[in-house]
């Protein structure tokens, strides 16, 4: 079964800019508070969150290819579903042909992703950059300028109440919580 130790260097290997790598690194920390919310296997749903995007540097001119190029990097690793199913359902919307999330594990990953730039987003405007002077309230207080970090679909963050059965404030918390404790690792 593959490992976290095997899906850092997957993700090491083949995504080599700093920022992506911290955003692989806040999905699945996030990935795993929400696994602990909501009945998941914590170190499945980090494996999904530290993955998702490990093809992105070689897709990203290519839309049509992400996660499918990441899918068959690990076609021969023995891979839980739950992270095969999350990884293409978090490309829904997007990736024409992947499927529309359907567990918890695909829901929490699709809704998560856009949160975790969003975070960074508000950190970034403060003064110090620091995630410790981000507050769910400040992150609240950009949500509806649609200007504010226009590329994020907050729509999809916000599916996290009607799909997760977890309110928009508490799923913010949870993420926010989560990126604050590795907050060095992600340079902020």
């Amino acid at each position: 079964m593959l490992t976290r130790e095997q899906a850092l260097e997957i993700l090491h290997t083949n995504l080599q800019a700093p920022n992506l790598r911290r955003h692989c690194y806040a999905v699945e920390v996030v990935m795993q508070a929400l696994s602990r919310r909501l009945g998941g296997d914590s170190e499945i749903w980090g494996i999904a969150g530290l993955l998702h995007d490990a093809d992105y540097e070689l897709t990203k001119n290519d839309p049509a290819k992400h996660t499918h190029v990441l899918l068959e990097w690990l076609k021969d690793i023995e891979l839980h579903t739950d992270i095969r199913d999350a990884i293409l359902a978090h490309g829904w919307g997007y990736v024409d042909g992947n499927p529309e999330p359907t567990s918890k594990i695909e829901w929490a990953l699709y809704c998560c992703d856009e949160l975790t730039g969003f975070i960074v987003a508000v950190t970034l405007v403060k003064p110090d950059k620091k995630l410790a002077s981000v507050t769910i309230d400040s992150v609240l207080s950009k949500w509806g300028q649609k200007s504010f970090a226009g590329g994020v679909h907050r729509e999809q963050i916000e599916k996290c109440e009607e799909k997760l059965g977890i309110p928009l404030r508490d799923f913010i918390e949870i993420a926010l919580t989560s990126m604050q404790s590795i907050a060095p690792k992600l340079g902020l």
